[in-house]
């Protein structure tokens, strides 16, 4: 559990964190992910970022991103309350590619594979539910609407 009040340290590092995220490429990157990136299966995946493209690039920048951000979350270095209150995309981002992450972790012998993010949306996902029920269901059906209206057709 975290602590009453975060440390100055801890908010000037979750301070970093966010201006990181102000990147060019990084908030391209983000961009991408939060707009276009919706695998349903491991085979979309592999299709919407094929090893090599730029899609692939931006994936990799924005799980390596957050799996590093949700580290220094799980090691206690950032205040778990101030974290969840101020950012949800690892969640999200954990949310649309929890489904292929078995098979990655297998295919590339690597159990501990996006682990950070894996633990961390887990205790968001608890702590919104306490503090805001069906909050998480209300953004989800946010992102299903992004996902519909970038579908051909809609």
């Amino acid at each position: 559990m975290a602590a009453k009040k975060p440390s100055f340290a801890q908010a000037q590092l979750q301070l970093q964190l966010y201006d990181l995220r102000r990147e060019a490429k990084l908030r391209q990157a983000r961009e991408w992910i939060m707009e276009k990136y919706f695998p349903e299966t491991p085979e979309e995946a592999q299709r919407l970022a094929p090893p090599g493209s730029q899609e692939h690039a931006f994936l990799r920048m924005v799980v390596s991103y957050w799996e590093n951000a949700c580290q220094l979350l799980n090691c206690g270095l950032l205040h778990e309350d101030l974290f969840f209150q101020t950012t949800n995309e690892f969640f999200f981002l954990w949310d649309r590619t929890k489904d292929g992450v078995p098979a990655a972790r297998k295919l590339y012998k690597n159990p501990r594979m996006w682990i950070h993010l894996e633990a961390a949306s887990k205790r968001y996902e608890q702590w919104v539910n306490r503090h805001a029920p069906g909050h998480l269901d209300v953004l989800r059906g946010y992102m299903r609407q992004v996902r519909d209206a970038g579908k051909p057709g809609q």
